[in-house]
């Protein structure tokens, strides 16, 4: 089975412009490196084949191993949809907004798809997103249309899934990465992460408790 990271690279302006303030748009970078590194790595230390579809070009966060795809499309929904042509084959599709996400989380989503009379799986988001999805074949009617970047999101994506005809095994709800409290509440679930290391030195240089 492919786990499928779709990602933009971190370069300061383009990413993670959300934390800014208090972030400056370069340590917001630093802090979107530090995520895809944990996301990445996470996807290595499972059995599954590894895909990074990429926005941007590869840096040293990107680990050994890895089909980097370059997106192609407009809409993010058309990029995601020709990612998943591109990749091909059963696949669970995260993005790079969760470090916290466990090498075993993942392993239990596949699982998860893997399951009789499983059709899908979707991991929402509790910003009204989602941070998982899987699916046993890549289908664009699942993913063309879908309002991406909405509060409105994961039910839409859930709602478009139904609709299919598919049966949808929930994943844990995570916590996105979208502003600096998020930044915060998710560094403290995971401490030992790259993007832990990296809030707490942001959080100690803009005088921001983080626990």
């Amino acid at each position: 089975m492919n786990l499928l990271v779709v990602a933009k690279a971190p370069v300061a302006g383009r990413s993670k412009t959300r934390l800014c303030p208090p972030c400056t748009p370069d340590e917001a970078a630093e802090l979107a490196a530090a995520a895809l590194a944990d996301t990445l790595d996470a996807v290595a230390s499972t059995g599954a084949r590894p895909v990074l579809a990429l926005d941007g070009d590869p840096g040293p966060w990107l680990p050994a191993g890895f089909r980097v795809l370059t997106q192609r499309g407009d809409g993010f929904d058309e990029r995601l949809a020709n990612a998943w042509d591109d990749t091909g084959g059963p696949t669970v599709q995260i993005g790079m907004d969760t470090p916290q996400v466990t090498p075993t989380l993942l392993e239990s989503a596949m699982g998860a798809l893997d399951t009789p009379g499983t059709d899908a799986v979707l991991g929402r988001a509790f910003d009204g997103g989602w941070w998982a999805l899987g699916l046993p074949r890549p289908d664009r009617r699942a993913l063309l249309g879908v309002p991406m970047s909405t509060a409105a999101t994961g039910v839409v994506q859930l709602r478009r899934l139904h609709t299919l005809g598919l049966t949808v095994a929930a994943l844990p709800e995570l916590r996105d990465v979208d502003r600096f409290d998020d930044a915060l509440a998710v560094a403290a679930v995971a401490p030992a992460s790259h993007f832990a290391r990296a809030v707490r030195r942001l959080a100690a240089a803009t005088a921001v408790a983080v626990s």
